[in-house]
């Protein structure tokens, strides 16, 4: 439980300040959700975190002390994914020095800050849990010359000569754009680079940190597939914010034309209250709908459901079966 209420302006440990969950009450007009989103409903629910696979997990982790964003992010589909010998290491710390109004991240400046033994302990905590496949995401960080691109590709090479049959997926940040950052991290050794859109263009802005943008995210991915075409390339948008069906399938045409291989749809879930309120909550069936519109775009696989995050079952995404889901 943290000592800081959301919103709240706290120092970190590194001695910089930081916002508790990334926004300020005052940062979103007083609103209510959409009458239609005031409750959750019964779709959204996750199978209860069990298994054998993910109780050996959740034991290394208790022991070790290791960290992943499956549980401080409090992901639904925790149990599902450690049983399947797949996990999300956040890098690079807790503290973003974004504020995009729909994730709770902290929000600060760690001024330079980065943990140098970070690509070590990465590598070993890959080793520790056996995993199978690593997902490796991180906040942005403006604050360093190259946006953490060097330390994301130290922290790649770290687990592929610790564990090199662990498949590596890098889910980054947009590097303001900056190609050579992007090239970086796509030519370290791993098998897919991923960077999310988010939202459709209309709705960039609000949604996102005005530093990021539409156009930015997508030569970003573009760029990355020139620099390594036999990497596989990624994107996830959340629906729910407000966007319509018809601007879904243009974001989509465009990704595709950036050429992405491999695209994610889920329910945007508002994090606390000074977040943006969630629109509408759209059923399965509207998922698997827009699944089938990106399939004929000629996405290799596009995994899509409420619960679906971007990292969710990540392994399974070339099986080209919705990741599983029905």
């Amino acid at each position: 439980m943290s000592a800081f209420k959301s919103g709240e302006k706290y120092t970190t440990p590194q001695g910089f300040t930081a916002i508790k969950d990334g926004i300020k009450p005052s940062s979103v007009p007083a609103a209510t959700e959409a009458p239609a989103a005031a409750r959750k409903p019964p779709w959204l629910r996750a199978p209860w975190a069990a298994g054998a696979g993910f109780s050996a997990v959740k034991a290394i982790v208790r022991e070790h002390r290791l960290s992943t964003v499956c549980e401080e992010a409090k992901c639904p589909n925790i149990g599902e994914c450690w049983n399947a010998g797949t996990a999300t290491i956040m890098l690079m710390g807790a503290v973003c020095t974004r504020a995009c109004r729909f994730c709770a991240v902290d929000t600060g400046n760690p001024r330079g800050w980065l943990d140098a033994e970070e690509p070590a302990n990465a590598a070993r905590t890959v080793a520790l849990m056996g995993l199978k496949y690593v997902v490796l995401t991180s906040v942005n960080r403006d604050d360093l010359a190259d946006g953490g691109a060097a330390h994301y590709a130290a922290c790649v090479r770290a687990i592929k000569a610790l564990c090199p049959a662990t498949a590596v997926e890098a889910l980054t940040p947009d590097f303001q754009g900056a190609a050579e950052s992007v090239a970086t991290v796509v030519a370290s050794g791993l098998e897919v680079f991923a960077q999310n859109i988010e939202t459709v263009r209309r709705l960039t802005h609000p949604v996102r940190d005005p530093r990021a943008g539409y156009e930015q995210t997508l030569a970003v991915l573009a760029h990355a597939k020139r620099v390594a075409p036999a990497v596989l390339t990624k994107s996830s948008l959340m629906l729910g914010l407000g966007e319509t069906r018809a601007e879904v399938l243009t974001c989509l045409a465009d990704l595709r034309a950036a050429g992405v291989d491999i695209v994610t749809l889920g329910q945007y879930l508002r994090p606390t209250l000074n977040h943006l309120p969630v629109e509408r909550f759209l059923p399965p069936e509207e998922f698997q709908a827009l699944r089938t519109a990106a399939l004929d775009l000629g996405f290799l696989e596009c995994v899509a459901g409420p619960m679906v995050r971007s990292s969710y079952r990540a392994e399974r995404a070339l099986e080209r079966n919705n990741a599983g889901l029905r």
